[in-house]
């Protein structure tokens, strides 16, 4: 929200008021707080008037400090409010003529208690933000009181973050409204907004808030990060790094991190798609089909439709099309397969869950008492609270039918255009509820797999979101065109959701209205197949891919097949976003801080912290990416790639830039037809351009998330050495080098195209002779 007129002046109608200077300075143990009038103080006469705010210092935990700034204190604390995961912050506390400081780990904030008004956020001997004159203020205006903060931000600092956003990466220069919305990915609207900024300048901003939060990056002000509220408070959190992934290990520590998901999930996903005719044949059919080419499939999805016409949600079968749903679902799992069915948290009027909802009170409410509806979506649309113990069980009693039925997981939609006019069971604000309810939607269904399935085995494919709702795994990107334009702005929007706190993402394989071209569906599967998590999902049209042409079948078979053989290494991956929340996908800004040739790259990622994907967003195959520093290694091929520069390629539809990092040692699964298999049995390490001095800890998860094998990789000059702990069968390939110009101990060789082949005899092998 803009409250001025160009630099100089305010908009219409607009009043501020700005911290004049300190007043006095109390302090508790942890914390201190700071009265600061909005005019100077000349003379007694001057503290006879306001307004005056008082803003308070302290630390949740180490490394972050929040700041709370206040008008009037006495407004009722109203809810919803995010859970944050507070610790003793050990912060100390020092106060003398001249400032307050407030020092959490290797942060500080200094109030300067003379002259002009001067905050200072500092760590490691530099100040990484603050404000001065004219930056806090209480800006009353014609639709109410506001909270306003500005922070400086430096030459050559940027901006991500603030949830799924479908625009540029970097949010400079960008106006956001943290307001969820179901606005496709081609607006600046978005389903998934989150309250929190990360800079690549040592820190990040976390506005605790659930509501309706304004930011103005580098715009209003094109010096400052400005964030804004309605009424008459407001927190918000300085988060210390001082590297981007510390920043997002620190922010997740505090608003929750990724669950751990079953080694299925990762596999492919095919659905019905969304309004085309599919009854038990055409799915059987889909499967067959799938089987019959050789296409591995490990997850089977059900959309709308699996329920009858204006009745969603009643949680039924329609009967006409799917007369026997237990028999099926029973024979689609004696397949393999597992099944994800389409839900929503509304309840349309012709449900009998309408009436049910309706005379237990579990249905949103109107000021005056009625039910709240709408004829968006569906004819006499109600919504379930939430908020309301009762229903959250009752809603999840129609679900808890279905686990019984044989259905694994569901596709929980909507929960993004959630009414303001309406009273909750809990008294929550609306306009406070209107983000956060999708927590509450997608928690309820989220515990109740956790519940029924067990740690680690709950998973969704969600696509609302806000702080803390990465905790509720997987969200995908929510409703785009068909086209290469879409599949950019896809990409834009799952790794400003990475920096945004979340560790998984997905999106729809070929693009969701319209049909794509055969091209453009070749060139999406590879970018679909290289992330965390894989649905062929359409509206109008079916995603088979023989219904494209055979080529996307081999170019299917051949992206599935490679993502089953990286399970070793995604789910060492996967630990990281659920250990640390670290994403899965990350923008190259998380990987390479340094390089400031990264900072706006938007159409490149790094799957996990080793392999670099370009994806091609042409029909013709070329394709433009950045290689950071060093010799990456083309994973398809085994070509090396010196980097520190662009470079330019043409891919055909069955290649694309995966590139390896210099000095990664990445393991390649023995299995390529499903994701869930002993990773660690017959696995190949690849060691990609060790250098001199190398030493590599390779960890294999097994099941539960624990280590299931061990290896350490080593360099000393012409020596590559590996040890194992914990595997019986495992394998080396050093690409590049040539068997006839080395000696191995501890293994045989065998030929491969790409270099040397090493086939373990026990839990050692070295290599000598390995040049470069």
């Amino acid at each position: 929200m803009k409250f001025t007129d160009g630099y100089w002046m305010l908009r219409d109608g607009v009043q501020a008021s700005y911290p004049n200077g300190v007043l006095d300075v109390e302090t508790a143990p942890g914390s201190f707080t700071v009265h600061a009038p909005a005019q100077p103080i000349r003379h007694r006469g001057d503290l006879l008037r306001g307004p005056a705010l008082t803003l308070t210092y302290s630390s949740p935990m180490p490394d972050v400090i929040s700041v709370t700034i206040t008008h009037f204190a006495g407004e009722e604390p109203r809810g919803p409010r995010f859970t944050l995961r507070e610790e003793d912050a050990g912060a100390v506390v020092s106060v003398d003529d001249d400032a307050a400081v407030l020092t959490s780990g290797a942060l500080s904030v200094r109030v300067a208690r003379t002259g002009p008004w001067r905050v200072e956020f500092s760590a490691g001997g530099r100040v990484l933000t603050g404000n001065g004159a004219k930056s806090t203020a209480l800006m009353e205006t014609p639709d109410g009181d506001h909270i306003r903060e500005q922070l400086d931000l430096g030459v050559g600092h940027h901006v991500y973050g603030l949830g799924e956003r479908f625009g540029p990466l970097v949010k400079n220069g960008q106006s956001v409204d943290i307001w969820n919305a179901d606005g496709g990915t081609a607006s600046e609207q978005a389903y998934k907004n989150v309250p929190f900024l990360l800079t690549d300048a040592g820190y990040g901003v976390f506005v605790d808030h659930p509501g309706h939060v304004s930011f103005e990056v580098a715009s209003e002000n094109v010096a400052r990060t400005q964030f804004s509220v309605a009424g008459q408070t407001m927190r918000y959190l300085i988060v210390h790094g001082p590297a981007p992934k510390d920043i997002l290990r620190r922010y997740t520590a505090l608003t929750g991190r990724p669950a751990r998901l079953p080694d299925w999930s990762f596999g492919l996903w095919l659905s019905t798609s969304f309004t085309t005719s599919y009854d038990e044949e055409t799915v059987t059919g889909f499967i067959d089909g799938m089987a019959e080419r050789d296409l591995p499939l490990s997850v089977f999805h059900f959309d709308t439709f699996w329920m009858r016409e204006f009745h969603w949600c009643d949680f039924e079968w329609d009967p006409r099309t799917f007369p026997d749903p237990r028999g099926m679902l029973e024979r689609l799992r004696a397949r393999g397969l597992r099944i994800c069915v389409w839900i929503n948290p509304y309840i349309a009027q012709r449900s009998k869950l309408f009436a049910e909802g309706k005379a237990r009170g579990f249905l949103l409410k109107r000021p005056n008492g009625d039910v709240w509806q709408w004829d968006k979506w569906q004819p006499g649309l109600a919504v379930v609270d939430f908020t309301d113990p009762a229903a959250r069980e009752w809603y999840a009693a129609k679900l808890e039918a279905l686990l019984d039925m044989g259905v694994d997981c569901f596709k929980s939609d909507f929960g993004e255009r959630i009414p303001t006019d309406v009273v909750y069971h809990d008294g929550s604000d609306p306009e406070r509820m209107h983000n956060y309810y999708t927590y509450l939607y997608n928690e309820t269904v989220f515990e109740l797999l956790r519940k029924r399935r067990g740690e680690g085995e709950a998973v969704l494919f969600a696509r609302s979101a806000t702080a803390g709702s990465q905790a509720f795994p997987v969200h995908w990107g929510g409703d785009c065109e068909s086209t290469f334009e879409a599949m950019a702005e896809n990409l834009r929007g799952g790794l400003s959701l990475g920096l945004s706190g979340f560790g998984y993402w997905s999106h729809d394989i070929g693009g969701f209205e319209g049909t794509p071209d055969p091209a453009l569906f070749k060139r999406w599967i590879a970018f679909g197949l290289l992330s965390s998590h894989s649905r062929l999902h359409g509206s109008s049209s079916y995603r088979v891919p023989w219904l494209f042409d055979e080529e996307a079948v081999d170019v299917l078979r051949a992206f599935t097949r490679l993502k089953a053989r990286l399970m070793p290494y995604l789910q060492g991956v996967a630990r990281e976003a659920y250990g640390q929340g670290l994403p899965m996908m990350r923008a190259m800004v998380l990987e390479f801080p340094g390089d400031p040739a990264v900072t706006h790259l938007e159409r490149q990622y790094m799957l996990g912290g080793d392999l670099l994907v370009a994806p091609v967003f042409s029909a013709d195959g070329e394709v433009d990416y950045y290689v950071p520093e060093g010799t990456w290694t083309h994973v398809l091929t085994g070509e090396p790639v010196a980097g520190g520069r662009w470079v330019r390629e043409r891919h055909g539809f069955s290649s694309v830039p995966l590139l390896a990092r210099p000095g990664s040692v990445i393991p390649f699964g023995s299995v390529d037809d499903r994701p869930d298999y002993d990773h660690a049995d017959g696995v190949t390490l690849h060691a990609y351009a060790l250098p001199d001095g190398a030493r590599v800890t390779t960890e294999i998860p097994g099941p539960g998330g624990d280590t299931a094998a061990t290896f350490t990789t080593t360099r000393d000059g012409d020596v590559v050495r590996v040890t194992a702990e914990g595997a019986d069968r495992w394998r080396l390939l050093l690409p590049g080098v040539r068997p006839a110009a080395v000696s191995v101990e501890g293994g045989t060789t065998a030929e491969h195209d790409q270099g040397l082949l090493v086939e373990a005899r026990g839990d050692a092998i070295t290599v000598r002779g390995v040049a470069g």
